[in-house]
């Protein structure tokens, strides 16, 4: 291994200056008028914003997240010319299968850090020692405390190419993927491409929209059609934008951490399964350790601009000819007929409907969401 390609441990230390400066931003933040609706409708409720605005000034440790990434080993590797930044754990049973969890966007790897121990560890979580997993948890390029790309190019094909790099660079011979939102974009690319050791995927976000839709639809088929257009339409405006334009609300994004909560925020609010806040279904704490570590790691830009490279990619996917299992949550956006994915994935080995939770699995659901990478992993284990 050279030096390029050396895999070097890692911790999170942020600076005490850049928490000070945080405070200080938050304190000073100049607000804008009220919405003139009475609801969601024109974004972000400003009542709600100067309450998790204030709660994060003065409740919370803007830094929580450190110790919750710091409790797990982590590492930087170099990766087609870009630093790669995961969590590793190994589990102590023998039989453990390598699985790679990759997130989406507003996410990070704080996204599965409350799954490792129930899966890397299943005795000691009332689990079965057979369905231990050694766990990798990758940040994506420009994410998080990866590298931020300095040149165009790092769409999900590539970013897979680096993941399969990372299981070969790690050891692992024969492994399994997981990924939600544009995780699950990748993970359907790593499957695509089927790199040597990959055994088969889970996704809780299937891209298996059919190239033509009929006219003629079932129920279920009415609702999905419904749900895209929602996802494009309503839900669709920071999508659209950072998928045209992402520099341009990266620089306001940068330079005011209420703008960036406001920005991730919405998206919890309007994707998660919650009776009116998003605080329902995420925890307000675990809300504020995104944005955390969004504004720490300066990465509004940067991470947006995964939707400018993934700009051409849609709903449609392509159909994958390796096993894989998928697990559907009643209020994620857009939710797709069994029908669709299972044309999609031929080889369904499970299929799984959780009794609740939204577009963030891991997060709302962290307990449905390893009982289902257990069970739809099962069968691929030796």
């Amino acid at each position: 291994m050279t030096a390029s390609t050396a895999v070097r441990p890692f911790r999170v230390d942020v600076p005490q200056a850049d928490v000070n400066d945080l405070r200080a931003r938050l304190a000073r933040t100049r607000w804008p008028d009220p919405e003139t609706v009475p609801d969601w409708s024109q974004g972000v409720r400003s009542e709600n914003l100067r309450a998790l605005v204030h709660h994060w000034l003065h409740d919370h440790d803007p830094v929580r997240f450190q110790e919750r990434l710091n409790r797990s080993p982590q590492f930087r590797t170099e990766i087609d010319g870009l630093d790669i930044h995961f969590l590793h754990v190994r589990s102590a049973e023998p039989g453990a299968m390598p699985l790679l969890l990759s997130h989406g966007w507003p996410g990070s790897v704080l996204d599965f850090v409350d799954l490792i121990g129930p899966l890397t560890d299943p005795a000691a979580h009332g689990g079965d020692p057979a369905d231990a997993f050694d766990v990798v948890v990758p940040s994506l390029p420009g994410f998080g405390f990866s590298g931020k790309p300095t040149t165009t190019g790092w769409d999900a094909d590539r970013t897979a190419t680096a993941w399969a790099e990372l299981m070969r660079r790690l050891g692992y011979t024969r492994w399994v993927a997981h990924g939600g939102d544009w995780g699950s974009v990748v993970t359907t690319a790593l499957a695509a491409a089927r790199p040597e050791g990959l055994a088969g995927i889970h996704l809780n976000t299937p891209y298996a929209v059919p190239d033509t839709i009929p006219d003629e639809r079932t129920p279920e088929e009415q609702h999905a059609v419904d749900s895209l257009a929602r996802y494009a339409g309503p839900l669709g405006g920071s999508n659209h934008l950072q998928g045209t334009k992402p520099q341009t609300p990266g620089f306001a994004l940068a330079d005011s951490p209420v703008g960036q909560a406001a920005w991730i925020y919405e998206k919890f609010q309007s994707k998660t399964d919650n009776q009116g806040l998003a605080e329902q279904a995420i925890d307000v704490d675990d809300i504020l350790d995104t944005i955390s570590l969004y504004w720490f790691t300066n990465s509004a830009a940067s991470s947006a601009r995964i939707y400018w490279e993934n700009r051409r990619a849609t709903m449609a996917g392509p159909v994958l000819h390796l096993p894989v299992a998928v697990t559907v949550f009643p209020r994620d956006i857009p939710l797709l007929p069994r029908t669709w994915i299972e044309a999609a994935y031929p080889d369904l080995v499970h299929y799984g409907e959780a009794p609740r939770g939204g577009h963030f699995a891991a997060l709302e659901q962290p307990v449905v969401l390893v009982d289902e990478l257990r069970s739809g992993l099962r069968g691929l284990r030796r």
